[in-house]
């Protein structure tokens, strides 16, 4: 789920408070600059989509990319048990209208 990303929990914060082994920190582009405000921008948009419904941004990625005719599974990875819940995003049927914000954060939004 993103490294943690689309779980939600991830901020600014939190990054930051990662010890500086963390293969996040260290390694991933995903938490440096000009891509963590975007994937935090992202989030936030999923989590806005998501709160309607009762589900977390993970949820409404999975069930973006499971509405594309091109897809026919999602691979989500998961670390405990507790995280199996993330399955439910399957049955997250995405209006039009909740479709076109996503699709306009991709359009309208870019990294540098």
């Amino acid at each position: 789920m993103g490294s943690g990303m689309l779980s939600g929990k991830m901020t600014r914060e939190r990054i930051a408070a990662l010890p500086d082994d963390d293969w996040r920190k260290a390694k991933s582009d995903m938490l440096k600059e000009p891509h963590l405000s975007y994937n935090l921008a992202l989030v936030d948009e999923l989590k806005k989509i998501g709160d309607p419904y009762g589900r977390s941004a993970g949820e409404i990625a999975i069930a973006w990319v499971l509405s594309k005719s091109e897809v026919s599974a999602a691979i989500t990875g998961m670390r405990h048990p507790g995280q199996t819940s993330i399955t439910a995003a399957a049955d997250v049927i995405l209006d039009d209208n909740d479709l076109d914000k996503i699709n306009r954060f991709f359009k309208e939004n870019s990294i540098s």
